[in-house]
């Protein structure tokens, strides 16, 4: 893991400052944004539908080892291409410049069992506005995990290296639900009837998706209907697996922190920015990595730049680490593995009672 200084208060004139300058920043970025991002996205596109192609007429064949290994290989690749670099960005509104309806942040939906709406509101809007907020982001532990020691505890947190497990294999379905907020249920905050309503639109998503996978394609297979299944079936539990290890890499490794409702208080840009940087972590890789987490292997920076093409991140990152730098503002990034076992020793430890820390100082009383 590398790490950048300690993360010291930052007085209120040297938070206007790095505001400005991490503003300046996407300011001269965006002011670039042109053909060459076009081109690119729309690669995005071409390469998840070709690999689908490919790993799909593959698995039809799947009878014969090699054939299925192969097509579920490239069906995975295609499920991860889209969840992760097209469709995450995507809806972000990264490509909303273009004006093209296909890749319209506010329309566009995804390969998974969840929908594109819930999704907007759960990420886009809570988490990405109230990021590592108690309380107010739900992606803080997503309603079943205790990541963190501010989290109060409770007997049922002693099964969650189990329920670590479980959530990852079926993590799609779990952003599905997501927005449900079911505990307000079984709490008797929410009523059947709201629930039923809430949940008709992801019904008919989860149906739609287990139709497609589980039963239309299948079928086509004639005789092969079962190698085909168990494809698409271990397709989409390789998919959810990466999707979850890149997402708890960002978000709950060592140094991130947490924050109490208290700093949403008369919040300013900076202040912002500076809770984005805390919260989030970065991973060491090469291109077709990065290209393969949807360059959330950048996790600092799409924090701090959500609606930014994910592709530029990469050019941004050493001047974002050089303003954390000047700072003193810990830029914490490291190899998949090192910060994949920071979350795994997360899941561990708060699974047991532990005491609560204070909260992170953000400012400090300007001197003089």
């Amino acid at each position: 893991m590398t790490t950048t200084s300690i993360n010291r208060p930052l007085s209120d004139r040297e938070l206007k400052q790095f505001g400005a300058e991490l503003d300046a920043l996407r300011a001269r970025t965006v002011a670039r944004l042109g053909d060459e991002d076009a081109r690119y996205i729309r690669r995005v596109v071409k390469s998840v539908r070709y690999t689908e192609v490919i790993g799909r007429a593959f698995l039809f064949f799947g009878i014969f080892p090699p054939a299925w290994i192969i097509g579920t290989f490239f069906l995975s690749l295609s499920k991860i291409l889209e969840n992760m670099e097209l469709a995450h960005n995507v809806m972000h509104g990264q490509y909303d410049w273009m004006g093209d309806a296909s890749l319209n942040g506010k329309t566009y939906e995804w390969d998974i069992v969840g929908t594109s709406d819930n999704w907007r509101k759960t990420h886009n809007f809570k988490h990405h506005t109230y990021t590592n907020v108690r309380g107010m982001d739900d992606d803080i532990g997503y309603g079943l995990l205790r990541l963190f020691p501010e989290q109060r505890w409770k007997p049922f947190y002693l099964a969650q290296p189990v329920v670590a497990v479980i959530f990852a294999i079926l993590f799609e379905w779990g952003i599905a639900i997501q927005d449900l907020e079911l505990g307000r249920y079984f709490s008797g905050k929410k009523t059947k009837a709201e629930l039923k309503e809430e949940f008709r639109p992801v019904a008919r998503k989860m149906r739609r998706q287990i139709l497609k996978d589980y039963v239309l394609f299948p079928l086509l297979a004639g005789p092969f209907f079962l190698p085909v299944l168990l494809g698409n079936l271990v397709a989409n539990v390789v998919r959810n697996l990466w999707t979850y290890a890149v997402i708890f890499c960002g978000h709950f490794t060592a140094n991130a922190e947490v924050f109490p409702k208290s700093v949403l208080d008369n919040e300013t840009r900076g202040h912002w920015y500076l809770r984005q940087v805390r919260g989030s972590s970065n991973l060491k890789g090469g291109t077709i990595f990065h290209i393969m987490t949807g360059n959330l292997s950048h996790q600092i920076e799409h924090h701090l730049y959500p609606d930014v093409p994910a592709r530029r991140y990469a050019e941004m990152a050493p001047e974002v680490r050089a303003i954390c730098e000047r700072y003193g503002q810990r830029y914490n990034t490291g190899t998949m593995l090192s910060q994949f076992s920071q979350v795994v020793w997360r899941i561990l430890r708060h699974a047991f009672p532990s005491r609560s820390v204070s909260a992170p100082v953000l400012t400090v009383p300007e001197m003089g």
